[in-house]
Parts: structure tokens; C-alpha cells; sequence
């Protein structure tokens, strides 16, 4: 089990800190601009487009579980038809977003108390990504379906691939041809329909392996529709909980001018390394729970999960004393302005014992996930903002910054508490895999 937990794990785990990596660069280019106006603007930007992207992070996790018991349950016909499925369904999300863009950076900036120059940066920013939207909406249902197989190195490759390219083309388009702002926003736009076409490539590829008929009228089946409606409307919810949490971190920072606005999106990265490692792992949790569950085999079940817990809470261990030692420098790589190096010097405690916090989170997400339960995890993620994140903010708000991070730890630790015991529950009562 060690080894099939490693075999999933590894090439998520190098992916997905591709993902961060990616953020860090753009952070370390603009942080290396004249100005911290151009760090906040593709801070604001990134969350703004980010916001609406990660609400349909559901494509990606939906399609796990889904694909992931078709396997165990060898259903090369659903199979097929999961993948076409999410697919029609992300690009009828990702054309009205593009559509309705003015009306969206207009209300998305309402909320952000951010300097009229950063705005302006910002808008510009956003014109750009938001024609990419289709693109990464669709790219979570691929990444999901291949996890699913138990297929983790496509992704690996696909993320690895596009993400470098966006990392050369943010060099060239902002440092070489000086397009600031507007260079970041062109260089992930190439990159995310680059993403997409090789990604339908590798889907081709894949269901050679998985021979089907009558595919199309699979994909329409009324029944399987339903279900991937509800699943992915409870995870959906989930994530707009989520996401609130985020935007509200950013909203509530540019309050406290430009300098602790560029200094959160420095910390921001942090979290994403974090969130980004430790959801390797649960990943990993995703696609060996939900085929042990298409097969009813308990005992696979339960030894991936122990697995799973062991090595998430090593992993965790390893982030604390990699921020420990290497925290500063790597807030001095991100940036050269010395008034948000050291801001961010003065916040930087917060995030180096976050792994502790959330890493029972992440690999909770990972369990639901496979076992395709989106009522719990979306019940979990609203208690814990409108009871935890809320609550505390408002108490702690006269700590200024430090109240914020403060309550984003609360909102963690309550999203264990809450998720911990519906796992507890489902446990005890045979619910995942029932006996006989």
C-alpha cells in the first residue's frame, strides 16, 4: 500500500508545486519592478480571476470519484462518458464568464478597497486572463479523469509542460519586452489554451485503453447526470466557502495600505506550497479510496487512508522546518522592495506553522472526495467559514493583519473538527463500503 500511495502521490506532488512555483514567479517578477503597485495589481488580478476559476475546482474533484469507481468497478462505457460529460459541462461554465466579464471585474472591485493605480493595473490584468477561463475550467476535468484512472503522470506532464512555458513567456513578456502587468495576464493566457489541446491529446490517447459503445447516449443518461449535478452543486458550494476565506484575506489586506497587501500575496505562496504538497498526497487518497469503493474492497480502503495519514503528517513535519530555516530567504527572493520584505518578515509565523493546522483538512478533502460525499464536505467548509473564519475576524480585528491570520487558522483547524467527525460517523456505520 506504501507503494501504491507513492506510485499516485509523487507525480501529483511534483505537479502540483508546479502551481505555486508558477505564482511565485509572477510574484518575484513584479516584486522586481520599481513599483509595489505592480506586485498588488497581479495580486488583486490573480485572486479576482482565481476566485471564479477555483469556484469550479468541483470538475476537477467531481471527475476523481466518478472516474475513479467506474475503474473499480471496471465501466469502461462510463469511463468514457465521464470525461465527455465534464468537459461540456466546463466549457457551458467557462463562456459566460467570459461574456459577462465587465460586470464581474466591476462588482469583484467594489469589494476591494485598493488604491485607484493598483485598479487600474488591475483591470488591465483582468482583460487579458479572462478569455483564458474555458481553457482552465476544462483543464480541471482532465487533470480529475486522469487521477481517477490512476494515472497521475499526465497531469504531471501536462502541468510541468504548460506551466514552464508560462514561466518563459512571463520572462519575455515582462522583463524583455517590458509589457509589465499586461505581459504576466498574456503569458498564462498562451499557457492555458496550450494546456488544453495537449491535454485532449493525451484523452485520445487514453481511451484506446478503455474500449466503449454507444458512448454518446451514456454521456446524456439522465440518471448518471443527475448524480454529477448534485455531487459537484455540494462541492461547488463548498468552494465558494472557500474562496470567500481567500478573498477576504486579500480584500482585508489592501485596507492596510499597498505594503501589507504585496506582503499577504508574498505569504499567500506559502499556503499554496502547503496546500499544493500536502494535496498530493490526498490525491493520492482520492483515487485509491473511490476504486476500493467501485470494488467494495474495505480492506484497501482502510490501509490507504492509514497510509496516507502517516506520510501527510511526516510531510507536514518537513514544511514547518523548511519555513523555519529558509523562510526569509525565500520571502528576499520574492521580492526586493525592503518596506514588504520586511512586513512580510513581521507575518511570516503564521504561515510556518500552518502545515500542522490544515494538513488533516487536506487528507479529509482527499477521503470525500473518492467517495464522491459532497453534502459533508459541503457543510464542513460553510460551518467552518460562517462560525469560524467570521466569528474570529470580527473578534480579532483590532489586531490589524495578525487578526486575519488568526482567524484563518481558526477556520482550518474548525474544518478538521467539523469533517473529522463525519468521517468518524460514516465509519462507524459501515456507510463508505456496507457490509456483505
Amino acid at each position: 500500500m506504501h507503494k501504491k500511495v507513492w506510485r499516485l502521490a509523487w507525480p501529483m506532488i511534483l505537479s502540483n508545486i508546479t502551481l505555486p512555483l508558477l505564482g511565485l514567479v509572477d510574484t518575484a517578477v513584479m516584486g522586481h519592478l520599481d513599483h509595489a503597485k505592480y506586485m498588488g495589481s497581479v495580486s488583486v488580478g490573480t485572486l479576482i480571476i482565481g476566485f471564479v476559476v477555483w469556484l469550479f475546482v468541483f470538475l476537477r474533484m467531481g471527475t476523481t470519484g466518478f472516474a475513479s469507481q467506474a475503474l473499480g468497478e471496471k465501466n469502461n462505457l462510463e469511463i468514457n462518458a465521464i470525461i465527455w460529460r465534464f468537459i461540456i459541462l466546463a466549457i457551458a461554465i467557462g463562456l459566460p464568464l467570459v461574456i459577462w466579464q465587465n460586470a464581474y471585474i466591476t462588482t469583484a472591485l467594489s469589494f476591494i478597497d485598493a488604491t485607484p493605480e493598483v485598479e487600474t493595473l488591475t483591470r488591465s490584468y483582468f482583460d487579458i486572463r479572462i478569455w483564458g477561463m474555458p481553457a482552465s475550467i476544462a483543464t480541471f476535468a482532465i487533470v480529475g479523469w486522469f487521477i481517477g484512472l490512476h494515472n497521475t503522470r499526465i497531469p504531471l506532464l501536462l502541468l510541468v509542460t504548460t506551466n514552464s512555458m508560462n514561466i518563459v513567456l512571463d520572462l519575455v513578456f515582462v522583463i524583455g519586452l517590458d509589457m509589465k502587468v499586461e505581459g504576466a495576464a498574456l503569458a498564462s493566457l498562451i499557457s492555458e489554451y496550450a494546456n488544453l489541446m495537449l491535454g485532449v491529446y493525451f484523452i485520445r490517447r487514453e481511451l484506446r485503453k478503455y474500449p466503449a459503445k454507444n458512448v454518446l447516449s451514456a454521456v446524456l443518461h439522465s440518471n448518471s447526470l443527475f448524480k454529477m449535478l448534485s455531487v459537484n452543486r455540494d462541492i461547488f458550494i463548498r468552494t465558494i466557502a472557500l474562496q470567500i476565506v481567500f478573498f477576504m484575506i486579500t480584500a482585508q489586506g489592501a485596507k492596510f495600505g499597498n505594503d501589507v497587501l504585496a506582503a499577504n500575496a508574498v505569504l499567500l505562496n506559502f499556503l499554496f506550497l502547503i496546500a499544493n504538497g500536502l494535496d498530493g498526497l490526498a490525491q493520492a487518497i482520492e483515487a485509491l479510496v473511490g476504486r476500493a469503493i467501485g470494488a467494495k474492497d474495505r480492506y484497501s480502503f482502510n490501509a490507504s487512508i492509514a497510509v496516507s495519514s502517516g506520510w501527510s503528517l511526516l510531510m507536514s513535519l518537513v514544511y514547518i522546518v523548511i519555513f523555519a530555516a529558509l523562510g526569509q530567504w525565500i520571502v528576499s527572493l520574492l521580492t526586493n522592495i525592503e518596506s514588504v520584505r520586511q512586513t512580510a518578515y513581521i507575518y511570516l509565523p503564521w504561515l510556518i506553522f500552518l502545515p500542522i493546522n490544515g494538513v488533516w483538512s487536506y487528507l479529509l478533502d482527499g477521503i470525500f472526495i473518492g467517495a464522491t460525499r459532497g453534502v459533508e464536505m459541503r457543510n464542513s467548509m460553510v460551518a467552518a467559514t460562517l462560525l469560524g473564519f467570521f466569528p474570529a475576524w470580527l473578534i480579532f480585528q483590532p489586531l490589524g493583519n495578525h487578526g486575519l491570520w488568526l482567524a484563518f487558522h481558526i477556520f482550518m483547524f474548525l474544518r478538521t473538527v467539523i469533517l473529522g467527525y463525519y468521517f468518524w460517523k460514516l465509519q462507524k456505520n459501515s456507510t463508505f463500503i456496507p457490509t456483505g
